[in-house]
């Protein structure tokens, strides 16, 4: 399925809404947001409508700066392929991974062009690659690090450099639809990765953790985001959730944008260097 990212709302500034959307009813906002496609993972779609305050390091940036280093790279579960098709330089060998069908073809129309294959496999180990494969791993947003799997694909010396969501990142809208959710506010947990890391035998070398703003300006952008991030609230539609999509519509045109708070961690490992024994003459 598509990869467990709890928000990639765009806009890494907080933008005014569109202002028809203000005008319109709820009926109107609704309709339009559960009909419109949610294939992919771009969200350009809500430009103006919601927003999400993006992380202090910069992930795309800093990805492309060490794309630029390597010399093979492999991206797991890529999605649509949007956050390797934007780096500059990518290495001689570049492999990207990804299970969901549509975001396999959408991959494979950006990546192949930039020369990168593309590889339709479960988000399951194993990798379908050799050991030592790679100097450079990356992901952004998995739905889980296997960690095994990574070390193993890791040369010697090799980095894995990740984006991942935090814990209980956009709670404020899960719990709206489905009340506390106090077992699901324990998983994500940075120190846990760092532990699953560690215990694989890679290094720990950057961990860091911030918390967001999110917020949704009008009811049409809720739904259209819980329609696209499946696992936020499982089974969504609008028939089932329609009074309280009617009370958060009310609740919005009162008081303004929704907010919540995304959670975003990043992290970043290093596979042991190999140590050469010294040689006996």
């Amino acid at each position: 399925m598509a990869r467990a990212a709890a928000s990639s709302v765009r806009s890494s500034s907080m933008t005014a809404p569109r202002k028809n959307t203000t005008l319109r009813t709820f009926e109107e906002l609704v309709t339009e947001a559960d009909t419109v496609s949610v294939a992919g993972w771009d969200f350009s779609w809500l430009d103006g409508r919601a927003t999400e305050q993006r992380p202090s390091w910069g992930y795309a940036r800093a990805m492309g700066e060490r794309m630029g280093r390597a010399s093979a790279a492999l991206d797991i579960q890529t999605g649509g392929g949007e956050v390797l098709a934007s780096v500059p330089k990518l290495p001689p060998l570049t492999v990207a991974t990804e299970s969901w069908p549509p975001n396999v073809a959408k991959a494979t129309a950006l990546l192949h062009p930039r020369g990168a294959v593309v590889v339709a496999n479960e988000d399951e180990p194993p990798l379908p690659f050799a050991d030592d494969a790679f100097d450079l791993v990356v992901s952004r947003h998995p739905v889980r690090a296997h960690w095994s799997e990574i070390a193993r694909v890791l040369a010697p010396g090799g980095t894995y450099f990740s984006q991942e969501v935090g814990p209980a990142s956009v709670f404020e809208l899960v719990e709206y639809f489905l009340g506390p959710q106090l077992e699901g506010r324990k998983g994500r947990d940075p120190e846990v990765s760092r532990a699953a890391a560690e215990a694989a035998g890679l290094k720990v070398v950057d961990l860091r953790l911030e918390e967001l703003r999110t917020e949704f300006y009008d009811i049409g952008a809720v739904v259209y985001f819980l329609r696209k991030v499946i696992w936020m609230v499982p089974g969504f539609t609008v028939a089932d959730y329609l009074p309280q999509l009617r009370a958060l519509h009310d609740q919005i045109e009162q008081d303004g944008p929704f907010v919540a708070t995304t959670t975003r961690f990043l992290i970043e490992a290093i596979s042991p260097p190999t140590i050469s024994s010294p040689s006996v003459d």
